[in-house]
């Protein structure tokens, strides 16, 4: 319910902040809108997450829906990158062309938008520390904070000064902030999407963990790659030490990858003494 609080308020003022940005003629506004398209799109994955997770699996999708969250991240990162870039065009072009900025009208926005950003992150501050999907949007919404604070200065010196150039100079600053996110979001999302091992976990020192049991002789053959953020899966081949049968050796590695790991969803095979050391993909035998 916080993501839904947080996501409707999100997007009806990245709407209203849109609109602003085109009657005060501020790209200030407009990038800032830019970074909320962010957040909002960051809440509705997250809220998307849990919602999807709770789907079960069916024939045709073994794994769940759990990577249609990983492809709208991906799809999300890459708008966001090619948002900022027509941002930084539009305030070149402003540089060298000024035009009229409604120094008030702007202010007013701009405060508004900090507003509803402090309104979303009490709103989820309370649940930040039971949910991850929760924490991720909270990080997102703060970041949020700078671009209002940039547009609210801008428009300070516009009314003050006159001085409209400070506009597309901070909308710059702001569509920095977008690449940032983006590159995040798209390059975090093409790695899960190109089955790479997931952050947090080596996969040589997976396999030495399972091969220090003194049911496993051996490893080899090991493949470490998440479904979507958070749920990892492995495959590997264990041999069995002497005086321990496969089953011994299977259970051992499950063991030590549930407990050191996190990882439940395993196929383990086995391989007789001997077989199995060369290893051209994943982690080396050992």
């Amino acid at each position: 319910m916080r993501l839904l609080i947080a996501l409707a308020a999100t997007a009806t003022f990245m709407i209203a902040e849109v609109i602003g940005g085109i009657v005060s003629g501020s790209l200030a506004l407009i990038a800032d809108a830019g970074h909320m398209l962010a957040d909002a799109a960051s809440l509705a994955l997250a809220y998307a997450g849990t919602r999807l997770a709770r789907r079960p699996a069916d024939d045709r999708r073994s794994f769940g829906y759990g990577r249609l969250e990983v492809l709208a991240a991906f799809v999300n990162g890459v708008t966001l990158l090619l948002l900022a870039g027509w941002i930084a065009i539009e305030a070149m072009i402003r540089l060298t062309e000024p035009g009229e900025v409604l120094g008030g009208t702007m202010l007013a926005v701009a405060v508004l938008g900090l507003l509803v950003n402090a309104g979303c992150i009490l709103v989820l501050h309370g649940g930040a520390g039971h949910d991850i999907n929760v924490s991720g949007a909270l990080a997102h919404v703060i970041g949020d904070l700078l671009g209002s604070v940039a547009a609210i200065a801008a428009a300070i010196v516009i009314l003050t000064t006159g001085w409209t150039p400070i506009d597309p100079i901070l909308s710059v600053l702001v569509a920095g902030l977008i690449v940032r996110s983006g590159w995040v979001v798209t390059r975090r999302a093409a790695h899960v999407l190109l089955q790479g091992t997931p952050e947090g976990v080596d996969a040589a020192a997976l396999a030495a963990a399972v091969a220090a049991r003194p049911e496993v002789a051996g490893v080899s053959h090991v493949h470490v790659w998440a479904i979507t953020m958070g749920r990892m899966v492995a495959t590997l081949h264990v041999t069995p030490a002497p005086g321990h049968d496969g089953r011994q050796a299977v259970a051992a590695a499950r063991q030590t990858l549930h407990a050191l790991f996190g990882i439940d969803h395993v196929t383990i095979e086995t391989d007789p003494p001997g077989a199995g050391r060369a290893c051209p993909h994943g982690a080396d035998a050992l």
